[in-house]
């Protein structure tokens, strides 16, 4: 298949997940941080996917809060009814409790019955691609689902981003050029998280940064210092740091906002990716693989001897360079451009760490066009000399540093097994059981039962005949569209509806957002 052909179906699954709704379109994003699943071309159109969808009414919201809290003019001193931002699973408004300045995030109504089933069918759609998918790919596409549906859960806890805030807030304490908005937990439930409202200014806005007098060179140094301490010393980071979720004060203090997507790294997976950058500072092809299968990011059943020239050619590029003549994304896109071709992947926490090196790079080098990741990770580790008595060159404290956290967010996931079929098998093996018998006589029963086939059948094939068309297997997807057609007879014939309005703004959004950057670009 050529490029061209490619990005072609590539831009029919974009359209396609856009239709789907949000749960989808967020699926996408994830895809798109994924090089070891899809091909470089659906990478690259995927990205343009963008979380935005219409703010629900205040009418939808006020009940939200009301059964999480009580009423709305009795918890709060005043409370602006127009969101300040939004996105698929919740918006953001302002308020005022005990006269300090709020900001509200409310978890939108429904939508994790909404996710749900979405995810379910992702998961249905997901054993079925892996079928027709090449071998190499079998290895990352089965736990797919898996890590996605553990991510878009976490989103909608809002308990568990209040922790985050919280954790990696105290981790922050005795910096006062680091500003974390603060949990207001008097107000705050599992659907509803109330902190302290901080103002600042986009962080990409050069020029009013410029006006405000601030170094931007040491901006972006103290930035990625902030991120260095997250992912290296305290092992819980801030995982979304696109400049929608990072500001600057007039002081040139940094403010973080929207912990929903957060990510975690241990003390293993710190040291293999360490190793990795050691392996490839000394051309150590071996020591490569094995940071590598450490990792979790390689099948350690893969062919050695296959897999050590590949790794050698990738090698080969760097070869009479010191590591920190280059950046970590080249580095990673060196090695992210073979992924999809063998049997690697990327493990859900080593793909944060790298989708966040990748975006924070961006960022600095819009503050920063001279910026150098590694110079950065440099002086950081000559500040900071290992603790060990034994001073070791620069470079190998650097290469020993970054690869600690590659490895151990892969070696976790390569011992973690998929177990999406969990929820049933716990029912299954059950010592419990539960008897009752029902007399359908007027045949309600057996309808809504023959509704909820057809729509199951339904909603499964239509999105399957797409993304199987998009992955390049005509002749299936073919049959499965065909399918459709009389699935929608039937269920027409049994139960006429419409597609929710809903899905269908926030489908329009999303698609007039991806057509504007297109116009951008």
């Amino acid at each position: 298949m050529t490029d061209a052909e490619r990005r072609k179906r590539a831009r029919y699954l974009l359209s396609t997940l856009v239709d789907l709704g949000p749960t989808f379109i967020k699926f996408g994003q994830m895809l798109s941080t994924r090089p070891d699943a899809i091909p470089e071309a659906y990478v690259e159109v995927l990205s343009e996917l963008q979380d935005e969808v219409p703010p629900e009414d205040w009418s939808e919201i006020e009940p939200v809060i009301e059964r999480e809290l009580g009423p709305v003019a009795d918890r709060f001193d005043d409370f602006d009814t127009e969101p300040i931002s939004g996105a698929s699973l919740g918006q953001v408004y302002t308020a005022s409790v005990s006269g300090r300045d709020v900001a509200v995030k409310v978890l939108r109504p429904n939508i994790r019955g909404l996710v749900e089933a979405d995810v379910r069918v992702i998961a249905t759609l997901l054993p079925v691609l892996v079928r027709f998918a090449p071998e190499s790919q079998s290895f990352t596409l089965e736990n797919l689902a898996e890590e996605f549906a553990v991510t878009i859960r976490e989103e909608m806890d809002y308990g568990h981003e209040a922790a985050m805030l919280e954790e990696i807030g105290k981790n922050f304490d005795d910096d006062p050029g680091v500003t974390i908005p603060e949990v207001v937990a008097t107000h705050s439930t599992d659907r509803i998280l109330t902190m302290t409202y901080v103002e600042g200014t986009k962080i990409t806005d050069v020029d009013a940064i410029d006006a405000m007098g601030i170094d931007r060179e040491d901006l972006v140094q103290r930035l990625e210092e902030a991120y260095i301490q997250m992912i290296v010393e305290d092992g819980v980071f801030h995982a979304d740091p696109h400049p929608g979720n990072l500001a600057v004060q007039s002081d040139g203090t940094i403010v973080f906002y929207d912990f929903g997507m957060t990510g975690r790294v241990g003390p293993s997976t710190r040291s293999n990716m360490l190793d990795f950058y050691v392996a490839v500072a000394t051309d150590d092809v071996d020591a490569a693989l094995d940071a590598f299968v450490a990792m979790g990011a390689l099948d350690p059943d893969a062919d050695r001897t296959m897999m050590r020239q590949v790794f050698s050619l990738v090698l080969d590029s760097f070869r009479g360079q010191d590591v920190e003549q280059y950046r970590v994304e080249e580095l990673f896109g060196e090695f992210q451009s073979e992924l999809y071709d063998f049997p690697m992947r990327l493990p859900q926490d080593l793909a944060h760490v790298v989708r966040v090196t990748s975006v924070l790079e961006g960022v600095c080098r819009t503050l920063d066009p001279e910026f150098d990741f590694i110079d950065v990770i440099t002086d950081y580790v000559r500040s900071r000399r290992d603790v060990g008595g034994e001073e070791e060159a620069v470079t190998e404290q650097v290469a020993r540093r970054l690869a600690e956290r590659a490895r151990e967010s892969a070696s976790s996931a390569i011992r973690v097994p998929t177990k999406l079929d969990r929820g049933l098998s716990v029912l299954s093996e059950g010592d419990g059981s539960v008897q009752a018998q029902f007399h359908d006589e007027t045949g309600l029963l057996a309808t809504l039962a023959w509704r909820l086939v057809l729509g199951v059948g339904l909603a499964a094939a239509i999105p399957l005949a797409s993304l199987l068309y998009a992955v390049g297997v005509e002749t299936v997807a073919l049959v499965v569209a065909a399918a459709t057609i009389p699935l929608s007879g039937l269920l027409v014939l049994s139960f006429r509806t419409r597609r929710r309005r809903t899905v269908e703004a926030m489908g329009d959004v999303a698609r007039r957002s991806v057509q504007n950057r297109r116009r951008g670009e």
